[in-house]
């Protein structure tokens, strides 16, 4: 019917989020019909539903630069074409109120902790303007600016609101799930608890006044950024009706709130965690840890019995392999500065486990919530100092001892509307060598070490890699939890543990490993569909992945059909003269983006 697209040049090269989590909204009065969207370089758009044209209406000939407003330490605004902005979801319509947020560049070897400051905004859906901004990094006079001790809010930056944000249309609030503040991985230029970083934070969808908070992780140096969608339900607890929010978490906890006062439904007390010991950092003395729901996957590594045990030789690999580094029985072990000896602290869940950008889902008839967690996303959480003049942070991503790399987040560099210096379209340009340590003795070059969170090819955590759980918002309760995925390749051809495979399984009562990585997922009246989140090369069928539908009331697998290439994007479904269709993006390595469409043959249909 017709095509639309904005070619922005550097500016989109430059976006810190240029691959999946982009959509499309729409909104309609009855009459007109409008599509909003935003772009890679961080532009609002609003054009025609019937006819793809912009609505010159609409801001400036049809669109709103973002990047507009935004600043850098006190009141800086950011270049329009470099500036650190973009976004990862698709922006809310509230009746006739857009809401959307922006999204940083990955804070783990970044140039200065004085980045763009985050913001969540609203603009009126039929003439682009704006209503009201709140800010993420309290100024002076703001409720939370003081957790921002010696006036670090000046010259830190992020706390975006870079996921999806939901909103009460009857109660008029809006849940906000915020990110962790610049940089990453080290806080010893924000002392403090640094509200409003990796809070939830329910404001009002007229004013952007805060109405309450909650923060999850206090002085964030984890990157456990809140990366989920806040699912709304009405419960009864304890023979109470209560109106709730819960959210996912990548610590795979489900924390649940009144989403009128934001009073825990169940106790989260705080709890005693271990302290930095890096220069400059401090660290908070207690983090809060939900007593219920349990926790639906890993939110930590429980040494030894979380350890690979296919065979007792592998298991003693890893126990030797993990006396080189720092950990304990919590989310939040922090980072070291690492050696040869100590490579780094042990975590799993704070960049890519538990639940990440797809989110979860809700049954709104069961009051059931279902998420997929990935358990194998072990870090080696280590820290040093950067090349003189790349940054003027005090400790980045890496090891002193080894080549400094820079670590980009994914798909950085990739914008296929503008080619790279190299002459190769959407192709990063490659970092320039760290600068020589003039006038002191050049440093034995040490190899990089081999990957002591892997052996042979295979986890150092045991299955299941990957789950889909259902969590009882009513109880409070784990209702189940399944492996989901198949076996990976390496697993399943290892020389030693494929012969003993299947009776490994057996004897853990496990259909099959599963697989880490993260996907969304869509229920149905009876079923939760969700696909595989990476390809295997299994005996009858090609190589692909599989795409599973599930009991909603048992988790037993019922049905899958084939895909060429991993889910990348959450399934959805609707219905078209009585007959219901499935969609799901897919896409990885060579295989290029597309949807694929399933749909019962007639003779299925009752």
């Amino acid at each position: 019917m017709w095509v639309h697209a904005e070619f922005e040049g550097i500016r989109a090269v430059n976006s810190p989020r240029q691959l999946s989590g982009r959509g499309l909204s729409y909104w309609t009065d009855g009459r007109e019909e409008r599509i909003i969207y935003v772009t890679t370089g961080y532009k609002m758009v609003a054009l025609d539903a019937k006819t793809g044209n912009r609505i010159s209406s609409f801001g400036k000939d049809g669109y709103i630069d973002l990047k507009v407003g935004l600043v850098t330490g006190t009141n800086t605004q950011i270049d329009l074409d470099s500036g650190d902005a973009g976004y990862h979801a698709t922006p809310l319509i509230v009746k006739d109120t857009i809401i959307l947020g922006v999204a940083m560049k990955e804070g783990m070897t970044v140039k200065t902790h004085n980045n763009t400051k985050g913001q969540a905004r609203a603009y009126d859906v039929k003439s682009g303007k704006l209503l009201w901004a709140f800010n993420t990094i309290p100024r002076p006079g703001e409720f939370g600016n003081n957790t921002w001790e010696n006036g670090s809010w000046q010259n830190n930056g992020n706390t975006g609101v870079w996921t999806q944000i939901t909103a009460d249309e009857e109660l008029g609030l809006v849940y906000l799930p915020v990110e962790t503040p610049s940089s990453d991985f080290y806080g010893g230029h924000r002392p403090g608890d640094n509200l409003f970083a990796e809070s939830l934070v329910c404001v009002d969808l007229k004013t952007g006044q805060r109405k309450w908070h909650f923060q999850f992780v206090h002085h964030p140096v984890w990157d456990h950024d809140m990366s989920s969608a806040p699912l709304l339900a009405d419960v009864v607890v304890d023979g109470r009706p209560r109106k709730v929010v819960a959210v996912p978490s990548k610590q795979a906890y489900l924390y649940v709130f009144d989403r009128v006062s934001g009073q825990p439904i169940w106790p989260i007390p705080e709890v005693p965690v271990p302290q930095s010991d890096v220069p400059g950092e401090k660290t908070a003395a207690t983090q809060p840890i939900p007593t219920k729901p349990p926790a639906y996957g890993r939110p930590f590594v429980n040494v030894p019995n979380d350890l690979i045990d296919y065979l007792p030789e592998l298991r003693s690999i890893a126990l030797q392999n993990l006396e080189r580094y720092k950990w304990a029985n919590t989310p939040y072990m922090p980072y070291i500065v690492g050696t040869s000896r100590m490579v780094g602290a042990l975590n799993i869940g704070n960049t890519g486990g538990g639940t990440n950008w797809p989110g979860g889902g809700l049954d709104p008839e069961t009051k059931i919530v279902y998420a997929q967690a990935s358990q194998t996303s072990v870090t080696t959480g280590t820290l040093r100092t950067p090349p003189p003049g790349f940054s003027d942070i005090r400790y980045v991503s890496g090891r002193d001892d080894l080549e400094f790399r820079i670590s980009e987040g994914p798909g950085f560099g990739s914008a296929a509307d503008f080619p790279a210096a190299s002459g190769e379209r959407g192709a990063a340009a490659a970092p320039p060598p760290a600068p020589a340590n003039r006038g002191a003795a050049a440093p034995t070059p040490v190899p990089a070490p081999a990957n002591l969170l892997t052996i042979e090819g295979m986890s150092i955590l045991k299955p299941p890699y990957g789950v889909l759980s259902a969590i009882d918002l009513n109880k409070g309760d784990l209702l189940w939890s399944v492996p989901h995925g198949d076996t990976p390749d390496v697993v399943r051809n290892h020389p030693k543990v494929g012969p003993i495979l299947a009776d490994y399984l057996r004897r853990n009562n496990l259909p099959k490993t599963g697989q880490g990585g993260s996907v969304g997922l869509v229920v149905t009246k009876t079923l939760v569909i969700l696909g595989d989140p990476s390809v295997t090369i299994m005996p009858d069928r090609p190589r692909g992945a599989m795409l599973r539908a599930y009991n909603k009331a048992t988790g037993k697998e019922v049905g899958a059909v084939y895909l060429p290439a991993p889910q990348s994007g959450s399934p959805m479904t609707y219905a078209v003269n009585g007959r219901q269709y499935i969609v799901v993006a897919i896409s990885g390595g060579n295989y290029s983006g597309e949807y694929v469409a399933f749909r019962l043959p007639m003779s299925e249909i009752r």
